[in-house]
């Protein structure tokens, strides 16, 4: 429940939202800012930024901030600023904390949570709420689960005073990362991205069977790689493709499907990916530049699945692309727009330079300013720069809303060991079984997606079950990065799909049904971890080890994708699909043995499809005659 802010409150906003813009890109430039105002800020422009722009109900004013949001904006300024301001002194007098400390850390904890309830919803508020309680009746709970139980005093005081709490881990990652390439995709937009993203997906694809959807599939990708949001990419290229798809004939919660379960995929592909990408790189002590590396295979298989699956969609629902006529010639395109990829080039060029990723997305910011003079349609000026910090700011107060509750949930699991126990719970169940384990933990990743974003979602996740896994002899990256594929089910499975639903509000279409058919769009994000744990994909082995793993995820995505839609050249009976699907199994083995078995099966099944369809054909024209 966003408001429209209108008079001196729409200014104060505007100067709230792209100040903190400019705050974090100057920052990232210079590294010089003391951790107590590079953490402080950000939660303090989150709970405000929240408190001015998010409605407490439906009832409230909506261009305006009532009373109460500014009693509780206030409050925020008070409870941030005495710790950035006490922050010293706070250390020295650790566990002799006096009243007025704890009375701070109080507000702010109840002020983290009434932000993530208006940003997220009551499911966040829920979680965090049920994680202080674990900390609170601990000592109540079964031995394998429980623990001695703190007070109130103790749990505010870690929440609050330490670097394991509101303060810690996920206030970092979006003041040093998700700021300032927030920041980056919306300079990117103001120059006309998206324009150049969408003609060069329509010259591309536009013709081919279910052209808009391709069309979606590659234009959210590009868009996705530098916005690495979900719900945005859905929202912008979606008001463009979901028309265009239905134009075509593809059923409404279809074309919503599509476009959601494309954008998903931005949180994985590079350069940018999502929020939870820089929070990993945080955890892991990982240079950011190393998982991107590793995820750019990932996140293209991730598309190509989804490629895939609507061509064989279009052919099933006898669809064709778009005409000649209606379609932008590649050269033009190209000619008119080259210039506006240079910003990318100069991003990727920087982090594999070296350079840390905060500062090379200045220097990225920087170009595209640059780079849009040279053509006077996409010129920014003073005007056009501060309305997409405006806007980068706007954008990252979503993920900065949920800063407070999540670092709750972190500081509890830290708290109460709960992580390690959780770890014991699963390797206790799973035995030595690793895929028994990768399912209990996509089970408690369902179950938190259907309340939580993504980044959430992974955060929790993350927090108590990546341990289990690298019991399990895999790497913490690894680790991590099963969990964050897992946690991506959240945008797109009901009961809570955001970008599913916010497809579905474009298309006019049912949303439970939209969201499901996301879900079977979206399936790779469930091949992908168990890619991650039992082959090389992740170059983990020796060139040809890695040679293989490649190769057979290539061979084993198209075989999934082709499986998954039941249908090849036509509608798949039981037994073919059964084979099919034995086929992709065997074609996401590494070895020539498996690889060259599962291309026999599909070519049997290919033969017997197309001697079917002849006869079906010759019988109907038999009929005709």
């Amino acid at each position: 429940m966003i408001r429209t802010l209108s008079g001196i409150w729409h200014q104060l906003a505007q100067l709230l939202l792209g100040g903190v813009s400019v705050f974090y890109l100057w920052a990232a430039a210079h590294g010089v800012i003391t951790l107590q105002y590079h953490r402080g800020i950000v939660l303090l422009f989150s709970l405000v930024g929240t408190f001015l722009l998010y409605k407490a109900c439906d009832r409230s004013p909506a261009n305006a901030p009532s009373l109460l949001d500014l009693l509780l904006s206030g409050l925020a300024v008070v409870g941030v600023w005495y710790w950035i301001l006490e922050h010293e002194a706070l250390a020295y007098r650790a566990g002799a904390y006096n009243h007025v400390d704890l009375a701070m850390g109080a507000i702010v904890t109840v002020l983290a949570l009434e932000a993530a309830r208006r940003a997220i919803g009551r499911a966040m508020l829920i979680v965090a709420l049920l994680a202080l309680a674990y900390a609170y009746f601990g000592g109540y709970l079964p031995t394998l689960i429980g623990h001695r139980g703190f007070t109130i005093r103790r749990i505010v005081e870690f929440i609050y005073l330490t670097s394991d709490g509101i303060f810690g881990i996920m206030a970092e990652a979006v003041a040093t990362y998700i700021i300032p390439f927030v920041v980056f995709g919306a300079l990117m937009m103001r120059a006309g991205v998206a324009n150049v993203f969408m003609d060069l997906s329509l010259a591309l694809l536009g013709r081919t069977a279910g052209g808009p959807a391709q069309v979606a599939v590659i234009s959210s990708a590009l868009f996705g790689s530098i916005n690495g949001s979900p719900i945005a990419n859905t929202a912008s290229t979606g008001a463009f493709t979901i028309p265009l798809m239905k134009k075509t004939g593809f059923p409404a919660h279809i074309a919503a499907a599509v476009e959601a379960a494309a954008s998903t995929g931005g949180m994985i592909l590079p350069p940018v990916m999502g929020a939870g990408a820089f929070i990993m790189a945080e955890i892991t002590r990982t240079p950011y530049v190393e998982i991107v590396k590793l995820s750019i295979l990932p996140g293209l298989l991730y598309f190509l699945s989804v490629g895939i699956m609507v061509h064989f969609e279009a052919k099933k629902l006898r669809l064709s692309g778009l005409k000649k006529e209606e379609i932008p010639q590649l050269v033009p395109v190209l000619k008119t727009g080259w210039y506006l990829f240079l910003p990318i080039v100069m991003l990727i060029a920087c982090l594999f330079s070296g350079l840390s990723p905060s500062l090379s997305v200045v220097y990225a910011s920087v170009g595209t300013v640059a780079v849009s003079w040279f053509r006077r349609e996409t010129r920014m000026g003073p005007k056009e720069i501060w309305e997409a910090l405006v806007e980068g700011g706007k954008s990252s107060l979503f993920i900065g809303a949920v800063v407070g509750a999540v670092g709750i949930i972190i500081g509890v699991v830290s708290l109460s060991g709960i992580g390690i126990r959780f770890s014991t719970i699963v390797l206790n169940v799973a035995g030595q079984s690793l895929i028994l384990a990768l399912i209990l933990i996509a089970a408690a990743s369902f179950i938190l997606g259907m309340g939580l974003p993504i980044t959430a979602a992974y955060l929790v996740v993350a927090a108590t079950a990546a341990p289990s896994l690298t019991d399990f002899g895999l790497s913490l990256l690894a680790a991590h990065l099963i969990i964050f594929w897992l946690s991506l089910d959240s945008n797109i499975t009901p009961p809570v799909a955001l970008g599913a639903y916010t497809a579905a509000a474009i298309a006019e279409a049912d949303p439970w049904k939209t969201g499901w058919n996301s879900f079977r769009f979206a399936k790779m994000i469930y091949v992908m971890p168990v890619l991650f744990a039992y082959t090389h994909i992740l170059f983990t082995g020796n060139p040809t080890q890695n040679a293989w793993a490649i190769a057979s995820g290539i061979i084993g995505t198209v075989a999934f994708s082709i499986m998954s839609t039941a249908f090849f050249l036509t509608r798949t009976t039981i037994l073919e699909w059964l084979a099919l699907a034995f086929a992709t199994v065997l074609a996401f083995m590494p070895s020539i043995i498996t690889d060259v078995a599962a291309f026999a099966i599909f070519a049997v099944v290919y033969l017997l499809q197309r001697w079917r369809r002849q006869r079906q054909s010759a019988l109907a024209v038999d009929k005709v005659s």
